[in-house]
């Protein structure tokens, strides 16, 4: 770690020199609170402990559980549950020394009661005088009534802890590339229900590693109340969905993953969380600013949600200690840490950025900027291997520049862009019309020195409302002319182009890939959870993977495709070999382009009706010879 912020590399950036002076603020900030937290507890990684702290743990020398609850404001707590047949006074919590509340439950007590997947909440008295049924902020595991749907927490206990049979396991995205493969486990499986843990570690997980893909990201893990959040509005930030099954189900998924080489990236949600009062940690105190920004800073109009106040120090250690849990309690190797953007701007990204100053001015929220700065650090601590990506898209400088050089610490950034071109494209541009300049932009205008993820589509572009790639190319074609001996140009073309385009993006786009489940073979449609307008339908929340397995369906080309499309990347080191990229040829007129990645010539054509004729002039010595 620098102790100087004179000669941050960042800073030397030429178009950056103007605002050398914020970023080494910015710099300072963070080795001033590294330092502070030294100080304090010895470093960030003790630091972020709290879970060991707060929440329901067994006390060893005692012998019985502590339950304690960060309330500050709160004037009474009581804990009730199974264990005490719902008695709401029985057990009142008392302040300990830290101002914290705290209650003791002797084992001989109650051996017989507070024991495996019994229910519990706290019953808060709040400072606003109000009386709630809440549940414990810390809690592991959340679980849904089935006829009232009421949420409760739920001890877990189990007698035989989970053995992981891996023992270790190191990403290999530094050697052999990072292809993330994103998915939902709800939705992955064809029968139209919520899918398991288990199905999908036995029945999905073979399938990525025959594709090829080294990584998954796995959304909707962080327990949330609303199924058709696609798992955005989280409530219980360290319980894992119950839905999808039990936790030692989730680490025997994430230990079959790493068993076939593949890592596992937790689509981490920090942004926001949901703003119900019964499940969630909106005014868990009675007050509206304990985790959150009072007032309208504090709630997200566009996300219905409230926004947390990264700038208290006991809300830092709330999700900080969080990172740190899914790391060694499941062992993730990593995140896609959500809404970057909005975290980083009190006006959440909504301004023009044609200037740069608007990175560095008072719209920039400095206490998320600190967050992550100290979330990259830690998430390297524990593991120096680990994989962090950020969801951004206003161009953050220093996003995803090492900490020493005066960036936010990220490994990588979404290349947010590529998707919004090639939709853009497909929906206003016809063939002949499309901008092979724009295209060449699109794909290879990115920071120096940063890592990218590039990707043709992600679950955005799937969500209701929009479509996937495949089903823009070939619409209500893919319905009836997917068969293999059909004669449908939508269909030879739309082929052809999905090729293409993730052709292009994976060789042009970045330093890592990303694909959506199903879109490896053009899933049709789109992506549409159960809720009451579609009336509570599993339909389009599903993955039909009985279409790439027909062998008379022209789906199976797709995904050979791809499949063959990673190999050839990894042989290659599109992403990893450091190589710089050359462009041989552009013609904008006959939708030509020629480049060289990885020592290997790409030639690319794109008029929908010409065949194109390249002179070898315009080629590097060797084809043509």
């Amino acid at each position: 770690m620098k102790e100087s912020t004179d000669t941050l590399a960042l800073s030397q950036e030429p178009w950056l020199k103007p605002y050398a002076t914020h970023i080494q603020e910015r710099h300072q900030r963070y080795l001033l609170a590294l330092q502070g937290l030294a100080d304090s507890y010895g470093d960030v990684v003790e630091f972020a402990s709290a879970h060991q702290l707060y929440g329901i743990h067994w006390d060893p020398i005692r012998r019985g559980w502590y339950y304690r609850e960060w309330a500050p404001a709160a004037k009474a707590l009581y804990l009730t549950g199974d264990f005490n047949w719902w008695d709401r006074r029985s057990h009142p919590l008392k302040r300990n020394h830290r101002g914290d509340w705290e209650i003791f439950l002797p084992y001989e007590t109650y051996k017989d009661t507070f024991v495996h997947a019994s229910t519990l909440k706290v019953v808060v008295i709040g400072a606003n005088d109000t009386e709630l049924d809440r549940i414990p902020a810390y809690i592991r595991r959340v679980i849904q009534d089935p006829e009232s749907h009421n949420f409760s927490g739920q001890l877990w206990f189990p007698n035989h802890p989970y053995t992981w049979k891996t023992k270790t396991f190191q990403p290999r995205h530094k050697t052999e590339g990072l292809f993330i493969y994103e998915c939902h486990v709800g939705m992955a499986l064809e029968e139209e229900k919520v899918g398991s843990y288990a199905e999908f570690a036995q029945l999905i997980l073979p399938r990525i590693h025959a594709a090829g893909y080294t990584a998954i990201q796995l959304m909707a893990i962080m327990e949330h109340p609303y199924y058709g959040s696609f798992g955005y509005h989280v409530s219980n930030f360290f319980a894992a969905s119950s839905r999808f099954g039990t936790p030692e189900e989730l680490k025997a998924l994430i230990d079959d993953a790493h068993a076939l080489g593949i890592a596992v990236i937790l689509d981490v949600v920090h942004s926001h969380a949901v703003k119900n009062v019964y499940e969630g940690l909106n005014e868990f105190d009675g007050t509206p600013d304990q985790y959150f920004h009072p007032g309208d800073r504090g709630y997200h109009e566009g996300w219905d949600s409230k926004l947390f106040q990264y700038g208290k120090w006991e809300v830092l250690q709330f999700l900080l200690s969080n990172l740190r849990f899914w790391m060694e309690e499941y062992r993730f190797d990593g995140f896609r840490f959500d809404g970057v953007t909005s975290m980083l701007y009190e006006h959440h990204g909504h301004t023009d950025f044609s200037d740069a100053e608007r990175y560095f001015d008072v719209g920039v929220d400095q206490d998320a900027v600190l967050y992550f700065q100290l979330a990259n650090h830690l998430i390297h601590r524990i593991s120096p291997d680990a994989i962090s990506i950020a969801e951004e898209v206003t161009g953050m400088p220093g996003l995803a520049r090492s900490l020493e050089d005066g960036g936010l610490g990220f490994d990588f950034r979404l290349a947010m862009g590529i998707p919004d071109f090639w939709i853009k494209t497909l929906k206003y541009s016809p063939d002949e019309h499309w901008d092979m300049f724009g295209l060449w932009h699109a794909l290879t205008n990115r920071p120096a020195g940063e890592g990218t993820v590039a990707y043709a589509e992600s679950h955005d572009q799937a969500l209701v409302g929009d479509k996937s790639i495949a089903f823009w190319l070939m619409d209500k074609e893919m319905y009836h002319q997917m068969h293999i001996g059909s004669e449908s140009l939508v269909i030879d073309r739309g082929i052809a182009l999905h090729k293409i385009i993730r052709m292009l993006t994976l060789s042009l786009g970045g330093e890592a890939y990303m694909n959506f489940i199903g879109n490896e073979f053009g899933h049709p449609e789109w992506v549409d959870f159960p809720r009451e307008g579609n009336k509570w339908s599993y339909q389009y929340a599903r993955r039909q993977w009985s279409l790439v397995d027909n062998e008379h369906l022209r789906f199976k080309y797709l995904f050979a495709w791809d499949m063959a499309m990673l190999q050839l990347a990894k042989v290659a080191g599109f992403l990893t070999s450091g190589q710089s990229l050359v462009q041989h040829h552009l013609d904008a007129d006959q939708k030509g382009l020629v480049y060289e990645k990885g020592g290997y010539l790409v030639l690319v054509n794109l008029h929908p009706s010409k065949v194109w004729e390249l002179p070898c002039a315009l080629l590097p010595e060797g084809p043509c010879s």
